[in-house]
């Protein structure tokens, strides 16, 4: 035993492999890498428990198993090792680069949750970590292989979580780590993640498939091995350089989506197993199927080559469907072992990347050929800022549903099934697609809306004046298509909605002053403090609704506390209306309003004031009592002086229950199936009650939605705003102002909450 080796622990199960390295520390760099990083978490996490009430170092040593079963090198053992250290400890990216230097630091900051940073909602939370993720993934693949051991080792231990956080890790890993896991073509953590997750999001169907698998699994293994025998006894007398016949059972989650996929009982499911011949080369591969052929009947349109058209993760092998000699049919696959490691590892299986040591991680990255897809979800990080719709698009893309197609000059391409030539033409390049014409499929020329089937070629016609055509959002499958159809629209429309975001100012400040007011170095400081590089970029944004008219007027407020007294005078709401008068400074009362108390009033409905808005009351000629606008209200601008009563919100009322008040929105917005929906969801979000919903279409044209939502105070309205405007299909969004005359229309100063209906 070295005389420098630690201990090994014995208050947890070290596996075979680990103690051996603590026995020989220094038996050559990469294992003394590994033992000291396992020496380092061990000491770090000492005092740390599992749910379960094991040592937490439990879990680094099992995801440091995972990665060293799949043949990581000492650099990516070690991370797995370490890879809970920077959250859970109070140690650092900086002390871990000296202790182990560049490469594992980068691994493990790479697997390192977001969790000093504050997000609106756990969907933005787990979209910004997905976000992360794969901006590491783009440099050094191999973030996502510690990432799923670590998630695979917590799946098998989730029995010790409460149900609720159960469902919502569970369906976590479904939608985006047993994907991720497949692309990658990592089947055994693929098959493992999608079968636990089964077994907590639908715990009765994983129950009944168990009983249905065992159930006349004698007979089956019996008719198995029959097949099996057959095929070793014909194959081992032809010569074959390497050969293995193994039989393959199927997992669990995979029987039960076929079954429901194709809306079958489980007896009419025949590749429960199958059988798996690896052979040495890709010669014996078509020569194994020629056996395999002769001895079984094939089934007419049951034969996939993947070999010479390999899927998206490099995944190759022969499958056929032959009728075995039960009568039943049988499932065989055909691979060399080379492809067999591939299709059990992936990437994995031949770590391109070599862990040397070096301080450049990006020996892997999202250039390389294998990694389309990576490339296209970090397009994404830009295109969609909606944390629901980026989650949304990653689920979509992330499933291996996949067409192949052939350009003209014959480079295959992978799109999703049901992809169009619009799908095809934005996938070549963005020019391509928002120049399309026509199309041309194997040679004919044909509708746009033609979806693309296996081996199809095809031939997009573009011309220089084509654009696209709100149409095609109708149609097209991949959010490739659909973000750069919506980004054209929203640019080739840039001047129309500068000059309504110019509209809008204009409401709500006045026309005097306002032309100099945008060209004024102050006006160029709030559209940078509102992210934005110019002034009519600002413009744009508020005209089609992606920023709000009230947060444009704090930023103004802001930087006018700073300034001389005619700026200050340049940029008040209502400068534009000699009749304004500053609010009382009044006392604190019960009433909502100050000002006016004792006194009968109304909110107008014309303008929906809510709390912390700047209002004005109007005395009405009838018996109404008080009408309470808004200030800069279009409605109040020819009432004389005199009938004007300053008043203001009171900020100390009290309420057991926060009252509501109703504000009229327009929403425009791309027309397609779901948009209403997804805006309900930003309000549900937002503890948003809506009153009143409608919706105008426009063939060819962009739809209205009008609603009546009930809010507790500006703060609330413009919170809700953010939410909306973040929906990529929003082109804008804005308050609804009614006509009227002086008095406006009644409206009540709390409305009673009404829950949006399920159905919508």
């Amino acid at each position: 035993m070295n005389a420098l080796a630690p201990p090994v622990p014995t208050d947890i199960l070290v596996p075979d492999w680990l103690q051996a390295c603590l026995l020989e520390p220094n038996a050559d760099d990469g294992q003394s890498l590994i033992c000291r990083a396992f020496t380092f978490a061990y000491d770090l996490h000492t005092d740390q428990k599992r749910a379960s009430g094991e040592p937490y170092i439990a879990h680094p040593v099992a995801v440091a198993g995972l990665l060293r079963d799949l043949g990581g090198g000492a650099a990516l053992i070690a991370a797995g090792f370490l890879h809970d250290v920077i959250e859970d400890t109070v140690v650092t990216g900086e002390e871990l680069e000296v202790q182990f230097g560049p490469e594992v630091r980068y691994l493990v900051e790479g697997v390192t949750k977001l969790s000093n940073f504050d997000f609106s909602s756990k969907t933005e939370r787990q979209a910004e970590t997905f976000r992360h993720l794969f901006l590491a993934m783009a440099q050094d693949i191999r973030v996502i292989i510690v990432k799923l051991a670590d998630r695979l080792h917590n799946m098998r231990t989730l029995e010790y979580l409460k149900p609720e956080k159960q469902i919502r890790i569970a369906q976590e890993t479904k939608d985006i780590y047993a994907p991720l896991a497949n692309r990658l073509g990592i089947w055994r953590f693929k098959w493992e993640l999608e079968d636990l997750s089964f077994k907590y999001l639908e715990p009765e169907a994983y129950r009944k498939m168990q009983e249905l698998v065992a159930d006349k699994r004698a007979i089956r293994e019996a008719q198995l091995q029959e097949a099996l025998n057959l095929l070793q006894e014909r194959m081992g007398t032809l010569g074959f350089e390497h050969l293995e016949i193994s039989g393959r059972p199927k997992h669990l989650y995979s029987i039960h989506q076929k079954m429901r996929r194709q809306q079958k009982e489980f007896h009419e499911i025949y590749d429960v197993a199958g059988i798996r011949v690896l052979v040495a080369n890709k010669d014996e591969c078509y020569r194994a199927l020629a056996v395999v052929h002769d001895c079984f009947r094939s089934m007419p349109g049951r034969f996939k080559d993947y070999i010479s058209l390999p899927k998206p993760n490099q995944y190759q092998s022969l499958h056929t469907v032959v009728i075995g000699l039960g009568g039943q049919p049988l499932e065989v696959q055909i691979r060399t072992t080379e492809m067999h490691a591939v299709a059990e590892n992936g990437i994995a299986a031949h770590w391109k990347y070599k862990e040397t040591g070096g301080s450049q991680p990006n020996k892997w990255n999202a250039r390389d050929e294998k990694f389309t897809w990576l490339r296209q979800l970090l397009d994404w990080q830009n295109d969609l800022k909606d944390a629901q719709e980026y989650l949304n698009s990653v689920r979509d893309d992330l499933f291996d549903n996949e067409v192949y197609v052939f350009t003209p000059q014959g480079d295959v391409k992978s799109l999703h099934q049901g992809a169009t030539p619009v799908d095809f033409a934005y996938h070549i390049h963005t020019e391509v697609g928002n120049h399309c014409a026509g199309a041309r499929i194997n040679q004919r020329i044909v509708p746009l809306d033609t979806i693309l089937r296996n081996g199809d070629i095809v031939d997009i016609i573009t011309q220089k004046n084509a654009h696209p055509s709100l149409d095609w959002l109708n149609f097209v499958v991949t959010e490739t298509a659909r973000n750069r159809i919506r980004q054209w629209y929203k640019r080739s429309h840039r001047e129309e909605n500068i000059q309504r975001g110019r509209e809008l100012l204009v409401n709500e400040l006045g026309k005097s002053g306002l032309d100099a007011l945008l060209k004024s170095a102050r006006m160029q400081a709030v559209a940078e403090r509102c992210n934005y590089q110019a002034v009519d970029d600002l413009l744009a944004a508020l005209g089609y609704g992606e920023i709000t008219l009230s947060l444009i007027v704090n930023r103004l407020r802001e930087t006018a506390k700073a300034v001389e007294p005619d700026a200050q005078a340049l940029i008040n709401l209502t400068h534009s209306s000699p009749k304004v008068i500053p609010p009382p400074s009044g006392r604190a009362s019960e009433s909502p309003i100050l000002g006016i108390e004792g006194l009968v009033y109304h909110l107008a409905g014309c303008c929906s004031p809510v709390p912390g808005e700047p209002i004005i009351g109007i005395v009405t000629l009838g018996s109404r009592g008080i009408s309470i606008h808004r200030q800069g209200c279009a409605n109040a601008e020819s009432i004389p002086g005199e009938r004007l009563i300053p008043v203001r919100w009171n900020p100390q009322a009290k309420s057991n229950r926060p009252p509501t008040y109703a504000v009229d929105v327009q929403i425009e917005v791309i027309d397609r199936v779901g948009i209403l929906k997804d805006i309900l969801i930003r309000l549900t979000d937002n503890r948003i009650n809506v009153s009143n919903a409608q919706v105008k279409t426009f063939p060819g044209q962009t739809a209205i939605i009008d609603l009546t939502i009930d809010v507790t105070d500006a703060n609330q309205l413009d919170q809700t705003f953010t939410q909306i405007k973040k929906i990529t299909d929003v082109v804008s969004l804005r308050r609804r102002q009614q006509g009227g005359s002086g008095g406006g229309k009644p409206g009540g100063d709390v409305t009673v909450p009404v829950e949006i209906p399920a159905a919508l």
